[in-house]
């Protein structure tokens, strides 16, 4: 009787200890953020969950040849319709980072869920915060 309570309260506690890991690796937001660049490709890809991701290039000093790149995944269709628009523009966006990805949700651990502007190159604001 013992031992099937013992097994009982231990299953119980791995259950619950793999639920909040996979609670804290994959959906808890570990930091929130903007990102400014240019947005260098946007596309759908995927075999099985067909997600959006893209890369901003962030230029660094303009005396260096040094640029970083942001690797992002969206998962809101409003914001994937306007980034697909939009390649080569300027853009700045507001990401959430995460400690892993998720098939579903994208293949990279940042997340963007809004955009905050849109600039052409040579013309002011096309898209602006409402």
């Amino acid at each position: 009787m013992k031992k099937k309570k013992f097994f009982r309260i231990l299953s119980f506690s791995l259950l619950i200890f793999l639920g909040l890991f996979f609670y804290f690796r994959y959906y808890w937001v570990f930091g929130t953020g903007t990102k400014a660049g240019v947005l260098n490709y946007f596309m759908k890809k995927g075999y099985v969950f067909k997600t959006y991701e893209g890369k901003v290039i962030q230029s660094g000093f303009k005396q260096n040849i040094q640029s970083n790149e942001f690797d992002f995944s969206v998962v809101n269709e409003n914001v994937a319709k306007t980034l697909l628009n939009n390649a080569g523009r300027e853009v700045e966006l507001h990401y959430k980072e995460y400690f892993g990805a998720l098939p579903w949700r994208g293949m990279q651990k940042y997340v963007v869920d809004s955009v905050y502007e849109v600039r052409s190159p040579q013309n002011p604001s096309i898209l602006s915060p409402n």
